[in-house]
């Protein structure tokens, strides 16, 4: 078995794993130290972890040179 096949897939799985995780702790931190609450956290916990879990693989992207979901592609 080609071993840079595996090695992409498992950069792929993991990279993903982190920027969950990352993105949820730093949306619910930067959400909890502004003092929302309510129907109002929810959408900006959410916007803010959308961006952050986006910004993250954008530089798993360029740092390890593989392609997530074509963001690297014009």
């Amino acid at each position: 078995m080609d071993m840079s096949v595996v090695r992409k897939w498992l950069v792929f799985f993991v990279g993903i794993l982190i920027a969950v995780l990352v993105a949820d702790a730093c949306s619910n931190t930067i959400a909890n130290y502004a003092g929302i609450t309510g129907p109002t956290r929810f959408v900006v916990s959410f916007i803010l972890y959308v961006g952050i879990f986006f910004a993250i693989l954008y530089a798993l992207e360029k740092v390890f040179k593989i392609s997530f979901f074509g963001f690297s592609h014009e």
